[in-house]
């Protein structure tokens, strides 16, 4: 016999188990110096920190991987119902901090590297920001693996392996200059590649009809031009429980690495064009869409992740079960963060009518019952829509599959409303106009089971307003998961010492159950400690002072209010209000209106989008600000602006434990949840803020007295839109009035003539959407109470510890036990090592 045919060709491999990796202090410590001495090839006369953090990372890793093969292993054999995350942001920010509390190695870690003179934290700062997200929605991903790891639920994130993350944002003149974060230039130690698990994608081309060998026929979607989708796994350790889930995220690759024969010819630019074409989708974290060629790129990169995540889990499906999708509904469930992956609805229409030769109708049953969809917005213009012939040109057989759905889909709407072809027009998964467009979130909800906002107001308002003629035809599809924040990054390791004072205080059961810091209120009433608490948080600050230093030269009063604002920079969260109300302090003072003043630094922070021009102009305006205030004698000890350049996670890390007063200032109706709130008052900052998104919960949760509200509701700023009259309210409010006037002279650009004039422009616009000037009274009154309420040192500290102790709502642990009790239903599966 042929040794190609023999049945024996692979032989019985020997046990490939390997002795335990302990977590004790010397077991770690020896794979340390394997890995520093043998694979790295340093000494100790190597005195760079990066290595030395590779090392004790590897060591690490071989601890996960142990607990990461048993954990796949268990979800494997188990065959239990698998809940799939699809995602186009992960804003993951460092991994070894994480790695280190969730193995329950920190310690061990700490002591061990010391006793060789190696500070901890050096390594930590070694690594470089995983930045593949720009804001709250990709970090919500990253808390939310977390606690599916720290719950022992099977869940795996699927995202996309950017070369350049969030761009690095550098501040000249005043100015936000983007610049590339190749975040992968050391490469990722925490990575595994996966070649064998490969998919190629395809785009372009056109469709044919085809008779197969039974006599069906069949749509086949030929002459593409295919990528290559290669998976890198990242482990996810849960909260010391041996549980590791799977992050995979796709790196776009060309199928051929260049034409030979063009090369051969000469013609060596275009021998490796489908290379970088092909590279370019995964290259940088969203493109501008402010043009055609963006907007291309953009609609590739959800597709290549919805098309790579789909095919992975349907692959791994027929190899266990062959063709019979009769139980796939039932065992799998996909996830869909916000509008950019909802192009998976019909990319699993394809791949199970053409691929697998499933009829529309019970392909259509097994998409509407794996299918669920979380929007993040209620802004409409962030509803994504694509033109028809842009999507009818790169993914030509998508497009026949969303017609046909929509063609469903409003027969549907017509037998529930007979004739009402105004209603039809609404609902229509194709937008008429001088172009067509798609609207991607009516085919998220045309094609889900499940449907959910982020906050309960942002969610009623998505059943009210924006998606009001959904929820009049499928209300049981409609639902609420207020979003949440892993206390495990951002209490637990970025503020050590408040967690080590509360564990201290009430026991650590609280790390894997938040709700536990309810404990923690009786001690509000204790002046012993309160003074501890008050000695906790000024050595963040001071922390938080030496961050900043590290950017800028300025000199902050620890005493100061530390009054922070940190997000994307945008008109609706409303960076400007806050500034106008600087203006205001300063003014107070150059007027020598100073009794009983309460020193203040106010920390913004946040990048804009490349294209927005307003948010870079804002920002511009922060730094112009800054630099006069900064340097006027006069301001010294009394009030300080800085505008923290290139926000990141690690920032945050930084920032949460310090603040004491967390701005949450949006146009009530506009912001959907937010979590920087939540990070904030986590660690013990109180909240001034509007009526909007997650506010009112944390209103809800700590009361009134420990919380300050300011601001037109939703309904009223919906009243007041109506006969909106901005100069009029300037005219009428003399501060106002001086402050607008200061940025109308150019008090604050002098030697750059008109450059603020569209922003002051659009404060005074009835049409402002924002409506930033309507909510200045109440906001400057509001910050009055702030200072009367920090010169009493024991009620402000009161104040603190019971934003602490109120915040368990707040975890993503609650959040994803919500979302699995109502969506997911899937059941946990504990993992043991041994």
């Amino acid at each position: 016999m042929s040794p190609h045919k023999s049945k024996n060709i692979h032989p019985t491999l020997p046990s490939l188990a390997l002795p335990e990796q302990g977590l004790k202090k010397k077991e770690l410590i020896e794979s340390f110096k394997q890995y520093y001495i043998h694979l790295l090839g340093r000494d100790e006369n190597c005195r760079t920190p990066y290595y030395a953090f590779e090392a004790i990372s590897l060591a690490l890793r071989d601890r996960l991987m142990e607990r990461w093969k048993a954990t796949h292993k268990k979800y494997k054999y188990s065959g239990c119902r698998r809940g799939f995350y699809l995602s186009m942001e992960y804003l993951l920010g460092r991994s070894l901090t994480n790695s280190m509390l969730n193995l329950g190695a920190k310690d061990a870690v700490s002591e061990g590297l010391s006793e060789l003179g190696i500070e901890t934290d050096e390594l930590i700062n070694a690594e470089l920001d995983a930045g593949l997200g720009n804001g709250g929605l990709g970090r919500l991903a990253a808390c939310f693996m977390d606690s599916c790891a720290t719950m022992q639920l099977p869940v795996i994130g699927y995202g996309l392996r950017y070369e350049y993350g969030m761009f690095t944002q550098n501040i000249v003149n005043g100015e936000q200059v983007e610049k590339p974060d190749h975040w992968l230039r050391r490469g990722n130690i925490w990575e595994i590649e996966r070649l064998e698990y490969s998919h190629r994608i395809k785009f372009c081309g056109r469709t044919q009809l085809q008779t197969d060998e039974s006599g069906k026929k069949r749509v086949h979607w030929i002459e593409t031009s295919d990528v290559l989708a290669v998976p890198f796994d990242t482990p996810v350790p849960g909260y010391c429980n041996d549980t590791v889930n799977t992050l995979r995220l796709w790196k776009a690759v060309a199928t051929e690495e260049f034409n030979l024969d063009e090369f051969n010819e000469g013609d060596y630019a275009e021998a490796v064009a489908e290379k970088i074409s092909a590279e370019n989708i995964t290259m940088v974290l969203y493109p501008n869409d402010a043009n055609e060629n963006g907007k291309e790129l953009r609609l590739r990169q959800q597709y290549f992740l919805a098309s790579a995540s789909l095919q992975d889990v349907v692959t791994h499906w027929v190899a266990l079960h062959g063709e019979d999708f009769s139980q796939f509904a039932a065992k799998n469930c996909f996830q869909l963060n916000d509008t950019h992956p909802s192009i998976a609805v019909a990319e699993l229409m394809r791949l199970l009518i053409d691929n697998h030769g499933l009829g529309w109708q019970d392909a259509w049953t097994i998409t509407r019952n794996t299918m669920a969809y979380t929007n993040h917005t209620l802004l409409p213009e962030a509803l994504e829509k694509w033109p028809v012939s842009l999507m009818r040109g790169l993914l030509p057989r998508l497009m026949e599959i969303i017609f046909e759905i929509n063609a469903h889909f409003l027969a549907e709407v017509s037998a529930h409303w007979p004739g009402d072809f105004e209603r039809q027009r609404r609902m229509s998964l194709i937008e008429e106009g001088e172009e067509q467009q798609v609207r991607m979130a009516y085919l998220a909800i045309v094609g889900s089971y499940s449907v959910n906002g982020v906050a309960e107001l942002h969610s009623r308002l998505l059943q009210r307003d924006l998606f009001s003629d959904f929820y009049a035809l499928w209300p049981q599809k409609f639902n609420n998961k207020t979003n949440g924040v892993t206390p495990r990054r951002w209490l637990i390791a970025s503020n050590p010492g408040l967690a080590a004072l509360i564990s201290e205080t009430i026991g650590d059961d609280w790390m894997s159950d938040l709700s536990l810091l309810k404990k923690l209120l009786p001690y509000a009433e204790d002046a012993e400690f309160r003074q501890r608490w008050y000695r906790t948080k000024q050595l963040a600050k001071q922390k938080l002072i030496e961050f900043k230093q590290q950017q800028h030269d300025i000199d902050i009063n620890l005493e100061a209010l530390f009054d922070v604002q940190v997000k994307r920079i945008h008109e609706y969260k409303r960076q400007l209000l806050n500034i106008l109300h600087v203006i205001y302090l300063y003014n107070r003072i150059k007027k020598g209106d100073t009794a009983n003043w309460v020193p203040r630094c106010v920390l913004i922070g946040g990048k804009a989008a490349p294209g927005y021009k307003a948010a870079k102009k804002i920002i511009k305006l922060i730094n112009n600000v800054a630099d006069v205030i900064n340097s006027d004698p006069d301001t010294q000890g009394k009030l300080q602006l800085v505008f923290l350049s290139d926000y990141s996670v690690l920032a945050m890390e930084k920032i949460c434990p310090g603040a004491d007063l967390s701005e949450q200032i949006s146009t009530a109706g506009k912001e959907a949840s937010g979590t920087g709130n939540m990070k904030l008052m986590m660690n013990g900052a109180v909240t001034i803020g509007t009526l909007d998104g997650a506010n009112i919960e944390i209103l809800e949760e700590v009361g009134e007295d420990n919380f300050f509200l300011f601001g037109l509701t939703e309904a009223q700023v919906a009243e007041r839109r109506k006969h909106y009259d901005p100069v009029s309210t300037i005219e009428q409010d003399e501060d106002l009035r001086q402050v607008v006037k200061l940025l109308e002279c150019g008090h604050f650009n002098q030697f750059e003539p008109g450059i603020f004039d569209e922003l002051i422009g659009s404060i005074k616009s009835p049409n402002d959407p924002w409506m930033t000037v309507a909510d200045f009274r109440s906001y400057i009154d509001t910050q009055k109470r702030v200072e009367e309420a920090y010169r009493d040192r024991d009620r402000w500290i009161k104040m603190s510890i019971i934003n602490c102790a109120n915040s368990g709502k707040f975890s993503t642990d609650r959040t994803i036990s919500e979302y699995n009790r109502d969506i997911w239903k899937l059941e946990s599966q504990p993992v043991g090592t041994k």
